[in-house]
């Protein structure tokens, strides 16, 4: 059960987004991999970003800005 009020707010954000990006179905695969207690997000994302500039991470990240919005709760800053 979560308490914090700031923690439920990003917890439902993140779900609101996963299930409008990802559907429903996706969703819960995603959800059930990375509580797999063999999975390191960590490692995972080590070498996520390595093939790509800043820049092209910048321009993607505002494509998908621009595709799905920015979940309630999040300031841009």
């Amino acid at each position: 059960m979560v308490r914090d009020l700031q923690t439920a707010a990003i917890l439902s954000a993140g779900m609101k987004m996963l299930r409008e990006t990802l559907g429903i179905i996706e969703a819960e695969i995603f959800i059930a991999n990375i509580k797999n207690p063999g999975f390191d997000y960590t490692k995972w994302r080590e070498n996520l970003w390595e093939d790509i500039t800043l820049r092209e991470l910048l321009e993607r990240a505002s494509k998908a800005e621009d595709k799905y919005g920015v979940p309630v709760g999040v300031e841009i800053i």
